[in-house]
């Protein structure tokens, strides 16, 4: 549960820099220094949005784009330094906006709750075609020793269909 209670400035900086190095990870294809920033029993998911009339839920968590854990993230890691990761082969250039942070203290000692705005351009190829990702990120982050580390990340995102041919980057 998170309480409407403020952090410090200097956490909520430590925060968003992590975030902001995060997004340079990824963008960079610095693929194992990006997988060090979570915890070793984090869930990482991106549940289906689907379009609904009202009262209906438009996000179902019991599907998804992906359900990984630290395992499955790792193995998807090494598979993009092979020569079978057809989705991204070329790579993908990426770039990530991650705006609009909001950090909250959660009853538990040394978590966070950290929500984000995500913008993702991708482009692959020579053809000036391009995809445009855009959605949330709920993420918890945990201390652990000196360092805050992603324990949980869930990526809603705000289209009900993607128009990318693969989800083959991170979000």
């Amino acid at each position: 549960m998170t309480r409407a209670v403020e952090v410090d400035l200097e956490l909520r900086l430590l925060i968003s820099d992590l975030l902001v190095q995060e997004a340079e990870y990824l963008d960079d294809r610095r693929f194992e220094d990006w997988l060090a920033l979570f915890t070793e029993d984090v869930r990482y998911t991106a549940p289906i949005r689907v379009a609904r009339k009202s009262p209906a839920p438009d996000i179902i968590d019991e599907i998804g784009h992906f359900d990984d854990t630290y395992q499955s993230l790792d193995l998807r890691v090494r598979r993009l330094r092979t020569d079978v990761a057809w989705a991204e082969d070329p790579p993908s250039h990426t770039r990530r906006l991650i705006t609009n942070i909001r950090i909250r203290l959660t009853d538990v000692p040394d978590e966070l709750d950290v929500r984000s705005n995500l913008l993702l351009f991708r482009s692959r190829g020579d053809r000036g075609q391009y995809d445009l990702i855009v959605g949330e990120r709920q993420d918890r982050f945990r201390k652990v020793g000196d360092e805050w580390k992603i324990s949980r990340r869930r990526a809603i995102l705000d289209q009900s269909s993607l128009s990318t041919k693969n989800l083959g980057v991170f979000l």
